[in-house]
């Protein structure tokens, strides 16, 4: 059975998707079994016969190498740029738990090391109607621990602490905080970092650079962040 982690962000368009493809790159490039999956994905374009281009799943597949394929990386790909449950409901395409359930069981099975990557922030609606699914349902479901995204920028202290108090109160395990957007030298970023980790408790375990192409971690900590949730 594969080792999995959960890639959450303090909200969208923090950088997610382009540290999570830094993540599975160092796996792949180490001679791990590396895989990717993203519960749902919005926002994305068509390809010349109508269908939609998972467009996450390709950056990830595109920076880190893995031979995985798109069709195997996102059980919902949507065309309209919101929250999953609308666009769900916008086209037509309810979400189903048992099917994604089912689909990242598959993943799984076949990988060694798997990154699955969240949906905006924490606090993401996958399905609102008759059954109402959340994106922490999907992690706990599946037993996952979690890595937080956060911008290294003005306003992370309170994003960071709100993000992690949340996931602590529904008791969702955190293993750590990446920083993205970094510059070292920064006196702003600098402590950004040490506030973070004084006021959550938990560590900044790697700072990523604009136009990094490598994750500056240590291969041995890395592989620690893939365990399975107490």
């Amino acid at each position: 059975m594969s080792k999995n982690l959960f890639i959450t962000g303090t909200g969208t368009d923090v950088g997610k998707t382009y540290v999570t493809g830094l993540i599975v790159k160092k796996l792949q490039e180490s001679g791990k079994s590396a895989a990717y999956y993203k519960a749902a994905m919005s926002g994305n374009e068509r390809r010349a016969d109508g269908t939609l281009i998972p467009g996450d799943a390709l950056h990830v597949k595109t920076m880190s190498g893995i031979k995985q394929s798109l069709e195997e990386m996102c059980k919902y790909v949507y065309e309209a740029a919101v929250s999953p449950h609308l666009a769900a409901k916008l086209e037509g395409n309810p979400i189903e738990m048992e099917r994604l359930l089912k689909s990242f069981d598959h993943v799984c099975q076949k990988y060694d090391y798997v990154t699955a990557e969240g949906s905006g922030g924490i606090v993401c609606p996958l399905r609102f109607d008759e059954q109402k699914i959340q994106l922490e349902d999907f992690i706990k479901a599946c037993n996952l621990s979690c890595l937080i995204v956060a911008d290294a920028g003005l306003g992370t202290i309170n994003a960071v602490v709100l993000t992690i108090e949340y996931m602590k109160n529904r008791q969702i395990p955190i293993k750590g905080i990446i920083f993205n957007h970094y510059e070292p030298g920064n006196q702003l970023h600098e402590d950004n970092r040490l506030m973070c980790e004084a006021m959550t408790g938990l560590n900044v375990v790697a700072c990523v650079k604009d136009g990094d192409t490598e994750l500056d971690i240590p291969l041995e900590l890395l592989e620690r962040l893939y365990q399975n949730a107490p």
